[in-house]
Order: structure tokens, then sequence, then C-alpha cells
């Protein structure tokens, strides 16, 4: 299937349906002799995994992942490192109704119109039990990126209506991930929570938003003209499931900016005063925290009944049935990680091999 490779010097593959037997990928590009901590790896993947709170989806996967190569004890060896996560609980006849409809505003549709066959089972291919293998392959990136001094860490900064516009530090990291929904305050998650609740109990989906910091990026990282750095970050973000829009910076807000407020000084130092450019000018890092917003729409699976098309393209009603997320935005924190990470990193290497 083309399109499930993504990378120029760091390369991940995934395979892998939601309702297969398993799911995961081969990463290639990672230097040899790192150090490699599993469990690190597989606190990433409990943070992503399904059933772990209240508020979302209660299927129940271990998502314990299982290295076939590349890593040999405790390191890696420079070759492609293979790995597997199982699916366990699968309800495929929850999905039997689908094998003929299709959902409105989900994949069901254009999978079906461009290979003429689908697994309409959880949404085959196009699940979001795919992003599954990007989180072992970026939780990997993330202890590559460690060990040059680069840190990448993700938070909710709003759901539905509900924002928290806090000023980020490294410390709220914890208090980010205490919390059901990964947002750096207490107060702001006890709302998003019952918002979220509210959604749920009504039998609908609401998105929200996350926030992604990337510090100690060292300057000149990107590739002018057409693999500037933030293209390629918002490739990587818009290709996660459910996205819909990428901002770095003042995004959206610059329209509304003269050149006088927006441009960003310089110190003496090198730094600049302000980071309305988001830590990247002219596609190129210019060594301030890399700092970008990724939006998701509601989960398009909902409980109440919805009027749609069967493959016949007759009119009939659907209405959802299973386990699904009413926000896919906590769990999809990282994810965002993930596939930041395998971006700086695939970036880092190719300014080491090419200048």
């Amino acid at each position: 299937m083309a399109g499930s490779v993504f990378g120029t010097l760091v390369r991940l593959s995934t395979f892998g349906e939601s309702h297969g037997k398993a799911v995961g990928g081969i990463l290639e590009g990672i230097p040899a002799g790192i150090s490699i901590d599993p469990e690190a790896v597989q606190e990433d993947l409990d943070r992503r995994r399904p059933g772990q709170s209240a508020i979302v989806t209660q299927r129940k996967e271990s998502d314990t992942v299982q290295f076939l190569s590349g890593i040999f004890e405790g390191k890696t060896l420079g070759t492609p490192i293979g790995f597997l996560i199982e699916n366990e609980d699968q309800r495929s006849k929850d999905y039997d109704q689908l094998e003929q409809a299709f959902r409105p505003s989900h994949a069901d549709f254009t999978y079906q119109q461009k290979y003429g066959i689908r697994d309409h089972r959880g949404g085959g291919r196009s699940s979001a039990r795919e992003t599954v293998s990007r989180v072992v392959a970026g939780a990997i990136a993330k202890q590559v990126l460690e060990q040059h001094g680069i840190r990448v860490d993700a938070f909710v900064d709003q759901i539905g209506h509900i924002q928290w516009t806090g000023a980020w530090r490294t410390p709220l990291k914890a208090v980010s991930e205490s919390t059901l929904v990964r947002v750096p305050s207490l107060e702001v998650a006890e709302q998003m929570e019952e918002l979220i609740r509210e959604v749920r109990k009504d039998g609908d989906t609401i998105g929200g938003r996350i926030r992604c910091v990337i510090e100690g990026v060292p300057a000149g990282l990107g590739e002018p003209v057409f693999d500037k750095l933030h293209a390629e970050l918002g490739k990587a973000m818009l290709s996660i499931n459910a996205v819909k829009g990428f901002e770095i910076g003042s995004g959206f807000d610059a329209v509304s900016m003269r050149g006088s407020e927006h441009n960003d000084l310089f110190t003496i130092e090198g730094k600049t005063t302000t980071n309305h450019s988001g830590g990247i000018q002219g596609g190129i890092s210019n060594g301030m925290p890399i700092d970008f917003r990724v939006a998701f729409k509601p989960v398009a699976t909902i409980m109440k009944e919805q009027e749609t098309i069967n493959e016949s393209f007759e009119a009939v009603s659907l209405s959802g049935k299973g386990r699904h997320d009413p926000c896919v935005v906590p769990r999809a924190v990282p994810i965002v990680e993930a596939m930041a990470a395998l971006v700086i990193l695939d970036y880092l290497l190719i300014q080491k091999a090419t200048h």
C-alpha cells in the first residue's frame, strides 16, 4: 500500500489493520550503538493505549511491543528495527452494519472508492489503531534526541470551547500527565473532563487541540526550498488520524498583526526576544524552541442516528456501535510527540550527513 512509509534517512514503514492479528513496523536509519530503554517505549504506548481511563474508548489492549530485530543487549545494531504489537480485544461483530453502509465524515467511503474493497472492521487500515506503530518508533527517536539535548513535549491546550492559556514550562509536563486529559492545569482539566463526559452521555464526540514544544533544537535544521522543517512537521501532523489543522508560532493569529509586532528581534546572544516564528525561519530552525499546535476534529463515529448511504448509493440510517473515543485528543498526545521526534531526528541526521 503506497503511503505507508515516512521519512528520509530515518524511515518508518507501518503495517496492520485495526481488527487484524497485529500491527507493527520497521524503523530504519537509527545509528548503531544507541542504548534503548524498552520500558520508556512501553510508557509511551501506555499513554496512547485504549482503556486507560473512563473518558476514552474501553477497548482493552495491553499494547505490549515485541522487538523482532535491530536491538541487541539493549543497544541498536544500526540495522532495521522490526517490532510487533498484537491486537487482543477486537469485537468485529460491532461493525457488521458497516459492511455496506458508510459512516459520515469517515474514511469508509473514500477507501471503498479508491480500492474497491475495504476492511470494515474498526475501519481497517484507516483506524487510529495504526498510530501505535508510530508511537514505538517515536519513542525510540525521542531517546536518541535526548542524547543530543533535545526534548519533545506535547500536551492538550483545548477541548471544545475550553482552553488553557498559560505559559509553557517543562515542569508542567508532570501536571499534564497527572490528568486524564493531559492539560497542564488541574482546574482546566476538571472542566475538560466534565465536558467530555457530557458529550459521551449525549452519544456525541468533540474535538480539541494539542500544543507541542521542542526544546534544544540547534539552529540550522531544515532543507529549503520544498523540504522546509515546518513543512515536514505539518505533513507529519496532518498524517495523524482526525487532524484538520496545523499552525506554528503565531499561526493564524499572524494575519491580524503588523510586521513591527510580529518580528522576532535578536539579542546579541543570537536568540530572539519573542518566538512568533515558532523556532523556524525560512524553513530552518533558529535555535529557539519549536512551538506548534495541531487541531483535531470530533471523532466521526457517534452513537446518534444519522442519514447516510450504502454501497449501492441508497439512503440508509446508521448509528455507531461498539467502543469509541468521545474525544481522541488526550490519547493523541504521545502520537504528536512521536511524529515530531521522527521529523527532528531525521533532519538532525540529514544535517550531519550533508553539511
